[in-house]
């Protein structure tokens, strides 16, 4: 069974949302507990997508049991007789091209300690891949602390897919993710040179309160944020936002510190491009070791 992990920024869960309840080839949705996760679970719930839930040094033992019936004696003596042997081997076919996924969404915040945030991704890394047939790291670069991560676990024997724009770079980070790309992210900032400016996509303008009050929420602090030199804020509609909810926490950010909204056109072509890339990935992976 193809096993593909995903290791995630808080802030891009509606991103992450939203390319697990397009996916119709999921054999089982499998996500971390932590009690971070619970705004993450409603919202895969709302989409109809319902996943397991399991701490993470449980998931190894449940992705062994849910191949147990497939593998079970009853199965393998029914594939002798003709009729049975068909049917296994076709829905052997069409369970190939489906993955289990494995979802590890890690905590809102850990991005303003960058050093931590290397130490906590790589760790996880180590620990998945040892189940995993491939990961996909959902973060950007996060100022080049992931620029040798592919470098760093070249002999993991798991392959690593990433956030990657057209040009096939690794995204900056979760602006440039929504914007379209590194590049698409640069005019923007030429756009507006000049004119201090906060990027806002729908998860950053729902969570900008809960990080002004962590001491570690770096990106809303309040010493530079009412400098008079950021008087721009600039909404990303991604089109996956509630809008009127959305519209409701841009405003009320910019009152607070004082600034003109600007609108901006998102994408979410990269995330679903991405995660298509390591879908395919992990089964040609799990095909060739099967054949091998």
């Amino acid at each position: 069974m193809p096993v593909m992990s995903i290791i995630a920024c808080g802030m891009l869960e509606d991103e992450l949302v939203h390319v697990l309840s397009k996916d119709s080839g999921l054999k089982q949705l499998i996500v971390t507990e932590d009690r971070d996760n619970l705004e993450f679970l409603r919202k895969l719930k709302l989409k109809n997508c319902t996943p397991w839930t399991a701490y993470l040094d449980r998931i190894p033992m449940l992705l062994k049991d849910g191949d147990s019936f497939n593998s079970g004696a009853h199965m393998k003596f029914l594939s002798l007789l003709p009729l049975f042997k068909k049917i296994r081997e076709k829905r052997e076919l069409i369970e190939k091209k489906k993955v289990t996924v494995v979802v590890n969404l890690l905590r809102l915040g850990l991005h303003s300690d960058l050093e931590q945030l290397k130490v906590k991704v790589y760790e996880n890394i180590r620990e998945m891949a040892s189940f995993s047939d491939n990961i996909l790291v959902f973060y950007g670069s996060c100022g080049h602390t992931f620029g040798k991560l592919e470098e760093d676990f070249a002999g993991l024997g798991c392959p690593l897919s990433f956030l990657k724009d057209k040009d096939g770079e690794m995204i900056e980070d979760c602006i440039s993710l929504a914007l379209g790309g590194n590049e698409a992210y640069a005019r923007c900032m030429l756009e507006f040179r000049g004119m201090g400016t906060i990027y806002l996509t729908p998860m950053w303008a729902s969570s900008w309160k809960r990080l002004e009050n962590e001491s570690e929420g770096r990106e809303f602090n309040n010493r530079y944020l009412k400098n008079p030199l950021y008087c721009l804020a600039a909404k990303i509609d991604t089109g996956l936002a509630n809008n009127s909810k959305f519209d409701e926490n841009v405003k009320e950010f910019a009152r607070k510190y004082d600034m003109k909204i600007t609108d901006l056109k998102g994408s979410m072509e990269i995330a679903e491009q991405s995660y298509l890339a390591a879908r395919n990935g992990t089964t040609k992976k799990q095909s060739e070791n099967s054949s091998s």
